[in-house]
């Protein structure tokens, strides 16, 4: 290996990226495909490496690419390696993806349950059998699960601001699990009294782990939002842009595609819409409008 792929690999490793992180379709000395890199955030897949091996192989047989996911724990830091070019694309949240527009291009958003919508979730243990609403929970301990989340934090804090209620104050604790599942671990525990979670996420829980689930309940559901989107880097070029965004919107054309979509909770992948997050730009203008 060259002296410059040596500091260029260094470089790299010291951000815990995997190697190679190349632009789409820009082919590697000695690799016969290209390399994409691809950035999730610790939902429920974090515990589900077979699950990702699996779409890697499925997209990267239709891309002819290397397909590699690169997970991390928080929105920000994905969000970070897509604004510097070291992802290719990424399954982000719509509160960042309404927000860093400079930095991410729209490549697909999830089809769930016939639309590319989701709800909010508040959660709160069985033996709560009275809340209904986060504006209930007022000197309790509430579990947020990223500050980037638009379920996990915009609509539980604009909720409460709606009310005429400043977050910041509200509750006797409050704070960050960043993964929504570790939202529902902390309200089962005890650690927390209620939490707010995707709503997708919690369902998909509740359907492959339930007894994760049978001893808490949902005390109320958000209005739908859009679906936590797949995005681009903004410096992606447009052929490497086409050729995962068709790989992403036909996987339930084939058995493999069909296979992780399945295990995915997911129906499929539509590859535009966005006025479907104009209901999160409002939440995001609600947010910017006074104290939290």
């Amino acid at each position: 290996m060259s002296p410059i792929r040596n500091i260029r690999r260094r470089q790299l490793l010291r951000f815990g990226i995997s190697v190679p992180l190349l632009s789409c379709f820009k082919f590697a000395a000695g690799n016969e495909n290209p390399a994409v890199a691809f950035g999730t955030t610790a939902v429920f897949l974090d515990n589900e490496i077979n699950l990702l091996h699996r779409w890697s192989r499925e997209l990267g047989g239709v891309c002819s690419a290397d397909v590699q996911f690169v997970q991390r724990n928080s929105y920000q830091e994905i969000d970070d390696l897509l604004a510097d070019s070291r992802l290719d694309v990424a399954w982000v949240c719509g509160f960042p993806y309404v927000t860093h527009l400079q930095t991410m291009r729209l490549m697909a958003i999830p089809d769930y349950q016939g639309q590319p919508l989701y709800h909010s979730y508040l959660i709160v243990p069985k033996s709560d059998s009275r809340t209904t609403h986060i504006t209930q929970l007022q000197d309790r301990v509430f579990a947020f699960s990223d500050p980037q989340s638009n379920s996990g934090f915009l609509v539980p804090t604009t909720e409460l601001m709606r009310a005429g209620i400043r977050p910041s104050t509200f509750f006797k604790k409050s704070f960050f699990t960043y993964a929504h599942r570790k939202v529902v671990d902390a309200v089962t525990t005890g650690i927390a009294d209620a939490g707010e979670i995707d709503g997708y996420v919690y369902d998909t829980i509740e359907k492959q782990y339930p007894e994760r689930t049978r001893d808490i309940r949902v005390a109320w559901r958000s209005p739908q939002y859009g679906f936590p989107p797949i995005v681009a880097r903004r410096s992606l070029d447009e052929e490497s842009f086409l050729r995962i965004q068709h790989a992403l919107v036909n996987m339930k054309d084939s058995p493999a595609g069909r296979d992780v979509l399945q295990r995915l909770n997911l129906d499929g992948f539509v590859p535009d819409g966005d006025k479907v997050f104009d209901g999160i730009r409002h939440l995001v203008t609600i947010l910017n409008s006074g104290p939290a």
